[in-house]
């Protein structure tokens, strides 16, 4: 009898354990550098996955050996019945770990209820610390929410807390020291990530991104850098702390130092589609199995086959990348 393998591997030998699972595709923000001015067309309410879809095919991730579940949107907060499907997740198995990105505009009201249902911890995506600012990058109000939600998180053990900021050149690079002062004082991860120009037709181009060296040029006149080891799986941020600090800082070089060669990580996006790679245009359908009702072996069979689609590399900044037509808030980040 053929032996049934116990995890998903790639071609190069990277094994997949990571899954991101984008629940929408709609978002109570609109940046910029994800959205344009006018907003987009979202998916219909019958072309994106129920829960109990989503659920199966979590099922058959862990048993292809996924160990880590990321719960992302769009903003995953706004889809009604987010906590009690969060409850369902972390009941399929003990030894998988269910984590959740957001804005942070919902979350103080929702921290209790998430932590509760079994969830982890959040990663919360802030580009400013300005109201003013705050305003112009995403085109609504709301820093304050943010701001108190970061503290309602860790009031409730949503922890280690993660804070994603993305310097962009011209916007606000100038916020770098602000954001890593945050570590002096809280136990906080302040993680900086290159701007990563998935998809055009956006305010902010190729020529915005601020690159990692600059990032850590930025840091390092705030205080003497110490780098960390890595513990656990190896990750794609590049840790440091200040010397006596509470909290941690991370530089994500997504687009200048590639860490393809350590990524372990699958995305499905809300419609059901799987994308090997954040920034390959290549998706495969998921959907239409799941509808026919598809056995488990055939689900797990797709996924089997979609690891092996992994590019061994992405081309983003060079002359044969060509950006695709999902934009950030549809595929999941």
């Amino acid at each position: 009898m053929k032996k049934t393998k116990k995890t998903l591997q790639d071609n190069y030998g990277r094994t997949v354990e990571y899954l991101r699972l984008s629940v929408t595709d709609r978002c109570n923000l609109r940046c910029r550098y994800c959205m344009p001015a006018e907003g987009v067309d979202t998916v219909s309410h019958t072309d994106v996955l129920s829960y109990e879809e989503m659920l199966r095919v979590v099922a058959v991730a862990v048993r292809c050996g996924v160990k880590k579940v990321r719960i992302t949107g769009g903003e995953p907060l706004v889809r009604k019945g987010i906590v009690g499907f969060i409850q369902e997740m972390t009941s399929i198995s003990e030894s998988v770990e269910v984590t959740l990105t957001t804005n942070g505009i919902l979350l103080a009201d929702m921290a209790a209820d998430l932590r509760k249902a079994g969830l982890s911890r959040v990663n919360v995506s802030l580009d400013t610390l300005r109201e003013d600012r705050f305003k112009q990058i995403t085109r609504r109000t709301g820093l304050q929410k943010v701001l108190e939600g970061l503290h309602a998180a860790e009031a409730v053990g949503l922890t280690p807390l993660k804070i994603n900021m993305v310097p962009i050149r011209g916007v606000n690079e100038d916020e770098i020291a602000d954001f890593a002062r945050l570590t002096l004082d809280q136990p906080w991860a302040i993680r900086f990530i290159e701007f990563m120009p998935v998809s055009g037709g956006l305010e902010y181009t190729p020529e915005n991104m601020f690159p990692a060296a600059e990032i850590i040029k930025a840091l390092e006149k705030v205080g003497k850098l110490v780098p960390e080891l890595r513990q656990g799986p190896a990750g794609p941020a590049r840790m440091f702390h200040f010397p006596d600090s509470p909290g941690h800082i991370g530089v994500i070089p997504a687009v200048s130092e590639h860490f393809c060669g350590e990524c372990n990580r699958m995305r499905i996006t809300a419609d059901g589609r799987i994308r090997p790679c954040l920034f390959s245009t290549e998706e495969i359908d998921l959907r239409t199995a799941l509808r026919r009702n598809a056995s488990d072996a055939e689900l797990e069979e797709i996924m089997r086959n979609a690891a092996c689609a992994k590019p061994e590399r992405h081309h983003i900044g060079e002359k044969d990348f060509r950006q695709g037509k999902r934009r950030m808030h549809g595929i999941g980040g």
